[in-house]
């Protein structure tokens, strides 16, 4: 795989994981990018996002990843098992208990990019008794720019393998209802998966989706939220001056 790859997921990770944006700490959260010859590479378990070097990625054999997720089901012994046949260099550190989650998305995703962490702003709705219903509606315009119209949602299941399945079923289910893959999957009493075009892609989406959070929450002091009409948030998703906008996004620096 490409050097300059695995540079940029590098790049990407520390910036996802830095210690002031706390989207991500300790061993939390987890990056990975699609290569040019059927493989992808995904964070080491246990590696720190905001401290990793490329010793702390390892590259994966996408089509082996999914024939694990084709399985109805594995032992956890069977998984740890399964995440070390995966890997391309056997000598490289263990991929992440979510690497087959990850599969999943950079094959049904339409991304090439995913950004998975547990940012304070979401999990504190994620793992309220409200879970993602919050964010099914929308109540500033450039949330729907950056972040998408809709999302999939999954609730709370065993993460790893089993989350591989029901994310699998939710990508399958959302892009049949809307013709295309979301942005974000919300994983209630979990954290936000961020499916992206390109590393800046990842750290946009997440960036944006961690301010709309903290509005959120803070919109709790005032009454709640004032949500926007259906066709409004509708309108702003398809205008031709937003999507030339997040063109331009997609071309900044993360």
């Amino acid at each position: 795989m490409s050097n300059h790859l695995l540079e940029s997921l590098v790049k990407l990770s520390r910036e996802f994981g830095r210690e002031d944006r706390g989207w991500a700490i300790l061993g939390e959260g987890n990056t990975s990018v699609m290569g040019e010859s059927g493989s992808f590479y995904v964070k080491a378990s246990g590696s720190c996002l905001g401290l990793a070097g490329p010793s702390d990625f390892t590259e994966v054999d996408l089509n082996q990843a999914l024939q694990c997720v084709d399985k109805p089901s594995l032992t956890d012994a069977e998984v740890q098992d399964a995440l070390e046949a995966i890997k391309v260099d056997p000598e490289a550190k263990r991929p992440s208990v979510e690497t087959f989650v990850h599969a999943v998305c950079l094959s049904l995703g339409d991304c090439k990019w995913v950004g998975h962490g547990h940012p304070e702003s979401v999990l504190s709705i994620l793992c309220s008794q409200s879970g993602a219903e919050p964010y099914l509606e929308h109540i500033f315009p450039d949330a729907i720019v950056v972040c998408g119209r809709n999302f999939a949602v999954v609730p709370y299941i065993d993460p790893g393998f089993k989350l591989a399945h029901g994310v699998r079923e939710a990508l399958v289910d959302f892009k049949e209802k809307y013709g295309k893959a979301p942005k974000i999957i919300f994983l209630e009493n979990h954290g936000p998966f961020i499916l992206g075009q390109s590393d800046v892609d990842v750290i946009n989406t997440m960036q944006m989706l961690d301010k709309w959070s903290k509005v959120i929450l803070a919109n709790q002091l005032f009454g709640g939220c004032n949500y926007l009409a259906a066709n409004e948030s509708d309108r702003i998703e398809n205008r031709l001056d937003e999507a030339y906008r997040r063109k331009r996004l997609l071309e900044q620096k993360p």
